[in-house]
Protein backbone atom coordinates (compact mmCIF):
# COMPACT_ATOMS: atom_id res chain seq x y z
CA UNK A 1 0.00 0.00 0.00
CA UNK A 2 1.79 3.08 -1.04
CA UNK A 3 1.86 6.04 1.33
CA UNK A 4 0.25 9.62 1.59
CA UNK A 5 2.16 12.90 2.38
CA UNK A 6 0.05 15.82 2.97
CA UNK A 7 1.55 19.03 0.80
CA UNK A 8 0.59 22.62 1.20
CA UNK A 9 -2.47 22.83 -1.04
CA UNK A 10 -0.99 26.87 -2.23
CA UNK A 11 2.28 25.09 -3.13
CA UNK A 12 0.71 22.85 -4.83
CA UNK A 13 -1.12 25.48 -7.17
CA UNK A 14 1.95 27.34 -7.54
CA UNK A 15 3.92 24.52 -8.66
CA UNK A 16 0.95 23.00 -11.55
CA UNK A 17 0.63 27.20 -12.55
CA UNK A 18 4.20 27.46 -13.19
CA UNK A 19 4.35 23.63 -14.50
CA UNK A 20 1.83 24.17 -17.93
CA UNK A 21 3.34 27.48 -18.14
CA UNK A 22 6.87 25.58 -19.40
CA UNK A 23 4.59 23.73 -21.89
CA UNK A 24 3.68 27.22 -23.61
CA UNK A 25 0.19 28.13 -22.18
CA UNK A 26 -0.42 31.45 -20.99
CA UNK A 27 0.48 32.71 -17.11
CA UNK A 28 -4.02 33.19 -17.16
CA UNK A 29 -4.10 29.70 -18.97
CA UNK A 30 -2.16 27.83 -16.53
CA UNK A 31 -4.29 29.32 -13.72
CA UNK A 32 -7.16 28.17 -15.05
CA UNK A 33 -6.22 24.70 -15.95
CA UNK A 34 -4.39 24.73 -12.61
CA UNK A 35 -7.55 25.71 -10.53
CA UNK A 36 -9.51 22.91 -12.50
CA UNK A 37 -6.84 20.07 -11.77
CA UNK A 38 -6.33 21.54 -7.56
CA UNK A 39 -10.35 21.34 -7.48
CA UNK A 40 -10.36 17.58 -7.63
CA UNK A 41 -7.62 17.08 -4.64
CA UNK A 42 -9.77 19.53 -2.58
CA UNK A 43 -12.58 18.04 -2.99
CA UNK A 44 -11.61 14.55 -2.48
CA UNK A 45 -11.47 13.69 -5.76
CA UNK A 46 -8.16 11.81 -6.20
CA UNK A 47 -8.37 10.42 -9.48
CA UNK A 48 -8.79 13.47 -11.44
CA UNK A 49 -6.29 15.88 -9.10
CA UNK A 50 -2.52 16.36 -9.37
CA UNK A 51 -2.63 12.64 -9.91
CA UNK A 52 -3.40 13.51 -13.78
CA UNK A 53 -0.64 15.49 -14.60
CA UNK A 54 1.45 12.23 -15.79
CA UNK A 55 -1.00 12.17 -18.42
CA UNK A 56 -1.15 15.79 -19.36
CA UNK A 57 2.70 15.98 -19.70
CA UNK A 58 2.57 13.00 -21.96
CA UNK A 59 -0.31 14.57 -23.97
CA UNK A 60 1.26 17.74 -24.61
CA UNK A 61 4.51 16.57 -25.41
CA UNK A 62 3.62 14.42 -27.99
CA UNK A 63 1.10 16.39 -29.63
CA UNK A 64 -2.28 15.24 -28.63
CA UNK A 65 -2.88 18.61 -26.31
CA UNK A 66 -1.72 21.62 -28.86
CA UNK A 67 -0.84 24.66 -26.18
CA UNK A 68 -1.10 27.65 -29.13
CA UNK A 69 -4.61 25.69 -30.62
CA UNK A 70 -7.32 28.31 -31.66
CA UNK A 71 -11.12 27.12 -31.07
CA UNK A 72 -14.02 27.68 -33.57
CA UNK A 73 -17.41 28.16 -33.33
CA UNK A 74 -18.51 26.44 -36.64
CA UNK A 75 -22.15 26.68 -36.00
CA UNK A 76 -24.69 28.69 -33.56
CA UNK A 77 -28.39 29.40 -33.20
CA UNK A 78 -29.54 31.69 -30.74
CA UNK A 79 -29.49 29.21 -28.30
CA UNK A 80 -27.14 26.67 -29.19
CA UNK A 81 -23.38 26.54 -30.43
CA UNK A 82 -20.77 23.94 -31.83
CA UNK A 83 -16.95 24.69 -31.14
CA UNK A 84 -14.48 22.85 -32.82
CA UNK A 85 -11.44 22.56 -30.02
CA UNK A 86 -8.80 21.88 -32.74
CA UNK A 87 -6.81 20.04 -29.96
CA UNK A 88 -7.15 22.90 -27.47
CA UNK A 89 -6.43 22.12 -23.38
CA UNK A 90 -10.07 20.43 -22.53
CA UNK A 91 -9.89 23.00 -19.07
CA UNK A 92 -9.77 25.80 -21.36
CA UNK A 93 -12.35 25.15 -24.03
CA UNK A 94 -14.18 23.86 -21.11
CA UNK A 95 -14.49 27.23 -19.67
CA UNK A 96 -15.05 29.25 -22.65
CA UNK A 97 -18.03 26.74 -23.84
CA UNK A 98 -19.65 26.94 -20.26
CA UNK A 99 -19.32 30.86 -19.95
CA UNK A 100 -21.28 30.90 -24.07
CA UNK A 101 -23.80 28.35 -22.39
CA UNK A 102 -24.48 31.00 -19.56
CA UNK A 103 -24.37 34.07 -21.48
CA UNK A 104 -26.94 32.49 -23.97
CA UNK A 105 -28.97 31.31 -20.73
CA UNK A 106 -29.22 34.82 -19.87
CA UNK A 107 -30.75 36.04 -23.00
CA UNK A 108 -32.78 32.92 -24.00
CA UNK A 109 -33.48 31.30 -20.67
CA UNK A 110 -31.25 28.45 -21.97
CA UNK A 111 -27.90 27.72 -23.63
CA UNK A 112 -26.50 24.57 -24.97
CA UNK A 113 -23.08 24.50 -26.55
CA UNK A 114 -21.14 20.97 -27.84
CA UNK A 115 -17.39 20.78 -28.24
CA UNK A 116 -15.33 18.31 -30.69
CA UNK A 117 -11.97 17.62 -31.25
CA UNK A 118 -11.08 18.20 -26.98
CA UNK A 119 -9.20 16.56 -24.92
CA UNK A 120 -9.40 15.19 -21.17
CA UNK A 121 -11.35 18.70 -18.98
CA UNK A 122 -11.17 17.71 -15.07
CA UNK A 123 -13.85 17.16 -13.35
CA UNK A 124 -16.82 17.67 -15.03
CA UNK A 125 -18.77 19.34 -11.94
CA UNK A 126 -16.47 22.44 -12.04
CA UNK A 127 -18.38 23.29 -15.14
CA UNK A 128 -21.99 22.78 -13.67
CA UNK A 129 -21.26 24.95 -10.28
CA UNK A 130 -19.85 27.78 -13.08
CA UNK A 131 -23.50 28.04 -14.07
CA UNK A 132 -24.89 26.98 -10.47
CA UNK A 133 -22.90 30.24 -9.42
CA UNK A 134 -24.54 32.48 -11.44
CA UNK A 135 -28.13 31.05 -10.16
CA UNK A 136 -28.67 28.73 -13.08
CA UNK A 137 -28.44 24.64 -13.81
CA UNK A 138 -26.01 23.66 -15.06
CA UNK A 139 -25.15 19.70 -17.22
CA UNK A 140 -22.13 19.07 -18.66
CA UNK A 141 -21.05 15.44 -20.11
CA UNK A 142 -17.51 14.37 -21.73
CA UNK A 143 -17.00 11.28 -23.56
CA UNK A 144 -13.56 9.56 -23.49
CA UNK A 145 -11.63 7.04 -25.32
CA UNK A 146 -13.23 3.70 -25.14
CA UNK A 147 -13.07 1.78 -22.21
CA UNK A 148 -16.31 0.55 -21.30
CA UNK A 149 -17.63 -2.66 -21.77
CA UNK A 150 -21.41 -2.77 -23.27
CA UNK A 151 -23.43 -5.49 -21.23
CA UNK A 152 -23.02 -8.76 -22.09
CA UNK A 153 -19.92 -7.98 -24.65
CA UNK A 154 -15.90 -8.23 -24.23
CA UNK A 155 -14.87 -5.25 -26.05
CA UNK A 156 -15.23 -1.74 -24.19
CA UNK A 157 -17.14 0.75 -27.20
CA UNK A 158 -17.79 3.54 -24.73
CA UNK A 159 -16.27 5.52 -22.60
CA UNK A 160 -16.04 6.60 -18.78
CA UNK A 161 -18.55 9.41 -20.00
CA UNK A 162 -19.46 11.56 -17.24
CA UNK A 163 -22.53 12.99 -16.52
CA UNK A 164 -22.73 15.96 -13.95
CA UNK A 165 -25.34 18.50 -13.07
CA UNK A 166 -25.95 21.45 -10.42
CA UNK A 167 -28.14 23.33 -9.40
CA UNK A 168 -28.51 26.11 -6.70
CA UNK A 169 -29.51 25.39 -2.94
CA UNK A 170 -29.63 26.24 0.55
CA UNK A 171 -27.21 25.88 2.17
CA UNK A 172 -24.88 23.45 -0.04
CA UNK A 173 -25.23 23.78 -3.82
CA UNK A 174 -26.62 20.24 -5.20
CA UNK A 175 -23.92 19.04 -7.55
CA UNK A 176 -23.99 15.49 -9.00
CA UNK A 177 -21.38 14.46 -11.11
CA UNK A 178 -20.34 10.44 -11.68
CA UNK A 179 -18.87 8.00 -14.55
CA UNK A 180 -21.72 6.61 -16.16
CA UNK A 181 -18.93 3.58 -16.04
CA UNK A 182 -18.86 1.49 -12.28
CA UNK A 183 -15.33 3.77 -11.42
CA UNK A 184 -13.51 6.04 -14.02
CA UNK A 185 -9.96 4.87 -15.18
CA UNK A 186 -8.62 7.45 -12.53
CA UNK A 187 -9.46 5.53 -10.00
CA UNK A 188 -7.72 1.93 -11.68
CA UNK A 189 -4.87 4.15 -11.68
CA UNK A 190 -5.05 4.74 -8.00
CA UNK A 191 -5.17 0.87 -6.98
CA UNK A 192 -2.41 -0.24 -9.10
CA UNK A 193 -0.84 2.26 -7.43
CA UNK A 194 -2.02 1.12 -4.12
CA UNK A 195 -0.78 -2.37 -5.12
CA UNK A 196 -4.36 -2.95 -4.45
CA UNK A 197 -7.00 -5.53 -6.07
CA UNK A 198 -10.10 -4.47 -7.72
CA UNK A 199 -13.59 -5.21 -6.33
CA UNK A 200 -15.92 -7.54 -7.51
CA UNK A 201 -17.28 -6.82 -11.03
CA UNK A 202 -15.30 -3.84 -11.55
CA UNK A 203 -13.35 -4.81 -14.31
CA UNK A 204 -13.60 -7.70 -17.01
CA UNK A 205 -10.88 -9.16 -19.04
CA UNK A 206 -10.67 -9.36 -22.79
CA UNK A 207 -12.88 -12.60 -22.87
CA UNK A 208 -15.70 -10.83 -20.64
CA UNK A 209 -15.11 -12.36 -17.32
CA UNK A 210 -14.27 -10.29 -14.47
CA UNK A 211 -10.92 -9.44 -13.71
CA UNK A 212 -9.47 -8.12 -10.28
CA UNK A 213 -6.07 -7.22 -11.76
CA UNK A 214 -5.95 -3.15 -12.18
CA UNK A 215 -2.58 -3.24 -14.08
CA UNK A 216 -4.00 -6.23 -16.88
CA UNK A 217 -7.39 -4.04 -17.21
CA UNK A 218 -5.34 -1.08 -17.54
CA UNK A 219 -2.60 -2.78 -20.02
CA UNK A 220 -5.43 -4.08 -21.91
CA UNK A 221 -7.35 -0.70 -22.44
CA UNK A 222 -4.63 0.98 -23.50
CA UNK A 223 -3.68 -1.70 -26.08
CA UNK A 224 -7.20 -1.97 -27.05
CA UNK A 225 -7.03 -5.81 -26.82
CA UNK A 226 -10.34 -5.93 -24.74
CA UNK A 227 -11.57 -5.43 -21.78
CA UNK A 228 -12.44 -2.42 -19.75
CA UNK A 229 -14.83 -1.04 -17.00
CA UNK A 230 -18.09 -2.42 -16.49
CA UNK A 231 -20.83 0.04 -16.66
CA UNK A 232 -22.44 1.65 -13.47
CA UNK A 233 -23.85 -0.91 -11.93
CA UNK A 234 -21.63 -4.06 -12.54
CA UNK A 235 -21.11 -6.70 -15.20
CA UNK A 236 -24.07 -8.18 -16.53
CA UNK A 237 -27.78 -6.93 -15.34
CA UNK A 238 -28.56 -8.04 -11.86
CA UNK A 239 -27.83 -4.93 -10.35
CA UNK A 240 -28.70 -2.80 -13.35
CA UNK A 241 -25.50 -2.51 -15.38
CA UNK A 242 -27.57 -2.42 -18.65
CA UNK A 243 -28.87 1.10 -17.21
CA UNK A 244 -25.50 2.23 -17.17
CA UNK A 245 -24.68 1.02 -20.31
CA UNK A 246 -27.21 3.08 -21.52
CA UNK A 247 -26.91 6.44 -20.18
CA UNK A 248 -22.99 6.39 -21.35
CA UNK A 249 -24.28 6.21 -24.77
CA UNK A 250 -26.41 9.02 -24.37
CA UNK A 251 -23.38 10.73 -23.31
CA UNK A 252 -22.00 9.91 -26.40
CA UNK A 253 -25.17 11.07 -28.25
CA UNK A 254 -24.97 14.72 -26.17
CA UNK A 255 -21.10 15.17 -26.97
CA UNK A 256 -20.17 13.67 -29.74
CA UNK A 257 -22.93 12.83 -32.36
CA UNK A 258 -24.51 16.04 -31.80
CA UNK A 259 -21.29 18.21 -32.75
CA UNK A 260 -20.22 15.78 -35.49
CA UNK A 261 -17.19 14.32 -33.41
CA UNK A 262 -16.49 11.18 -32.82
CA UNK A 263 -17.90 8.88 -30.37
CA UNK A 264 -15.74 7.06 -27.67
CA UNK A 265 -14.53 3.65 -29.95
CA UNK A 266 -13.03 6.47 -31.97
CA UNK A 267 -11.49 8.47 -29.50
CA UNK A 268 -8.09 8.02 -29.28
CA UNK A 269 -6.85 5.99 -31.98
CA UNK A 270 -4.98 8.24 -34.29
CA UNK A 271 -1.40 9.44 -32.94
CA UNK A 272 -1.51 12.91 -32.09
CA UNK A 273 -5.12 13.41 -31.48
CA UNK A 274 -7.41 12.87 -29.03
CA UNK A 275 -10.86 13.52 -30.15
CA UNK A 276 -12.74 13.95 -27.08
CA UNK A 277 -16.19 15.79 -26.94
CA UNK A 278 -18.19 17.89 -24.33
CA UNK A 279 -21.85 19.22 -23.99
CA UNK A 280 -22.47 22.00 -21.84
CA UNK A 281 -25.86 23.25 -20.86
CA UNK A 282 -27.30 26.44 -18.33
CA UNK A 283 -30.64 26.93 -18.15
CA UNK A 284 -32.36 29.92 -16.47
CA UNK A 285 -34.75 27.81 -14.12
CA UNK A 286 -36.72 31.10 -13.92
CA UNK A 287 -38.23 30.31 -16.83
CA UNK A 288 -40.62 27.84 -15.08
CA UNK A 289 -41.95 30.75 -12.59
CA UNK A 290 -40.84 32.25 -9.96
CA UNK A 291 -37.08 31.67 -9.77
CA UNK A 292 -36.79 32.29 -5.52
CA UNK A 293 -39.26 29.77 -4.85
CA UNK A 294 -37.84 26.97 -7.06
CA UNK A 295 -34.78 27.74 -5.42
CA UNK A 296 -36.30 27.42 -1.73
CA UNK A 297 -38.19 24.33 -3.02
CA UNK A 298 -35.11 22.31 -3.92
CA UNK A 299 -33.46 23.84 -0.77
CA UNK A 300 -36.41 22.16 1.58
CA UNK A 301 -36.12 18.90 -0.47
CA UNK A 302 -32.90 18.53 -0.15
CA UNK A 303 -32.79 18.84 3.75
CA UNK A 304 -35.55 16.57 3.81
CA UNK A 305 -33.44 14.18 3.08
CA UNK A 306 -30.75 15.13 4.74
CA UNK A 307 -34.01 14.46 7.57
CA UNK A 308 -34.85 11.13 6.62
CA UNK A 309 -34.72 8.36 8.87
CA UNK A 310 -31.24 6.94 8.84
CA UNK A 311 -30.03 3.28 8.09
CA UNK A 312 -29.18 1.09 11.44
CA UNK A 313 -25.64 2.44 12.38
CA UNK A 314 -25.33 5.34 9.98
CA UNK A 315 -25.81 8.69 11.75
CA UNK A 316 -25.64 11.08 8.27
CA UNK A 317 -26.83 10.91 5.00
CA UNK A 318 -25.57 13.08 2.46
CA UNK A 319 -26.74 15.35 -0.25
CA UNK A 320 -24.53 15.21 -3.80
CA UNK A 321 -21.90 18.14 -3.08
CA UNK A 322 -21.76 18.02 0.72
CA UNK A 323 -19.06 15.94 1.06
CA UNK A 324 -17.09 17.71 -1.14
CA UNK A 325 -17.93 21.02 0.30
CA UNK A 326 -16.91 20.25 3.32
CA UNK A 327 -13.47 18.77 2.06
CA UNK A 328 -12.83 21.95 0.20
CA UNK A 329 -13.49 23.89 3.43
CA UNK A 330 -10.73 21.94 5.26
CA UNK A 331 -7.85 21.60 2.40
CA UNK A 332 -8.14 25.08 0.53
CA UNK A 333 -5.49 26.82 2.68
CA UNK A 334 -4.26 24.05 4.33
CA UNK A 335 -3.10 20.47 2.75
CA UNK A 336 -4.19 18.09 -0.17
CA UNK A 337 -3.14 14.58 0.48
CA UNK A 338 -0.93 12.81 -2.53
CA UNK A 339 -0.21 9.28 -2.83
CA UNK A 340 3.84 8.90 -2.64
CA UNK A 341 3.94 7.09 -6.30
CA UNK A 342 2.02 10.47 -7.86
CA UNK A 343 4.86 12.72 -5.95
CA UNK A 344 7.15 10.47 -7.54
CA UNK A 345 5.85 11.03 -10.69
CA UNK A 346 5.74 14.92 -10.17
CA UNK A 347 9.06 15.28 -9.45
CA UNK A 348 10.39 13.47 -12.54
CA UNK A 349 8.23 15.79 -14.76
CA UNK A 350 9.61 18.71 -12.91
CA UNK A 351 12.86 17.38 -13.94
CA UNK A 352 11.99 17.54 -17.87
CA UNK A 353 10.38 21.02 -17.66
CA UNK A 354 13.35 22.35 -16.08
CA UNK A 355 11.75 23.85 -12.67
CA UNK A 356 11.84 23.15 -9.16
CA UNK A 357 9.75 20.75 -7.47
CA UNK A 358 7.08 22.26 -4.34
Amino acid sequence: MAEYKQIDTRKARNFCEVLFQTYGFTQDESRIITDVLIRADLYGIESHGVQRLVRYHDEITTGQVAPQAKTEIIHETGISAVIEANKAMGQLVGVQAMKAAIQKAREHGCGMITVRNSNHYGIASYYTEMAAAEDFIGICMTNTEAICVPTFGSQAMTGTNALALAMPADPVVFSYDAATTVVPRGKLEVYRKNNQPLPDLWALDKNGKPCTDAAVVIDSIIAKSGGGIAPLGGAGILHGGHKGYGLSVIVDLFSAVISGGLTSNYVNRKPGHTGICHFFMAIDYGIFGDKPAIKAGMSKFLQELRDSKKAEGQARIYTHGEKEAESMAQRINGQIPVNEKTLEEMKNIAGKQGIGFL
